[in-house]
């Protein structure tokens, strides 16, 4: 049995954050819409159904780790690329060779209060975390299983 992965998906809450994704049927959602070919590498090809995600706040105030998710599905073409009345269309996409890909998470739990970035920026073991580099801007990434505790401590709870 492959060891467990986690990863740290980020979403602007006034677009889709993690009350919509408590409040989705079954608490889960398709992560659809990511246009970087690094990020959506990650997905296709290292992510697996069980790996446990950090649902990541961007572009908000504040920034934060609101809570935890995981994954519940293998990797399938996103539905986006192939509708030209979505904003994320691809004219170059085709139905017999996809160029954007997507999973499934459903939450885990929401952090209350979330983590909020400073405090990730001010702890110790969290120097290299990918989320924390100048210059990172991708919405997919690993985490890795200390930053993932690290995390969990944080935020007071057990790591899920």
């Amino acid at each position: 049995m492959s060891e467990r992965s986690y990863w740290l998906m980020k979403s602007e809450p006034d677009v889709f954050g993690i009350q919509d994704l408590a409040n989705s049927p079954d608490q889960t959602t398709a992560w659809e819409g990511v246009r970087n070919y690094q990020a959506r590498n990650y997905m296709r090809d290292s992510m697996k159904p069980g790996d446990g995600v950090l649902f990541y706040h961007s572009n908000a105030n504040p920034l934060c780790v609101a809570g935890t998710a995981v994954v519940v599905s293998d990797a399938v073409p996103d539905p986006t690329q192939f509708d030209p009345e979505s904003e994320y269309f691809d004219a170059t996409s085709s139905m017999s060779n996809p160029r954007w890909m997507m999973r499934h998470i459903r939450l885990v739990r929401l952090f209350e209060p979330p983590v909020l970035r400073e405090t990730l920026a001010s702890t110790p073991g969290l120097e290299s975390m990918i989320l924390l580099q100048r210059g990172t801007r991708l919405s997919v990434h690993p985490v890795t299983a200390d930053e993932w505790r690290i995390i969990h401590q944080l935020a007071g709870v057990q790591p899920t």
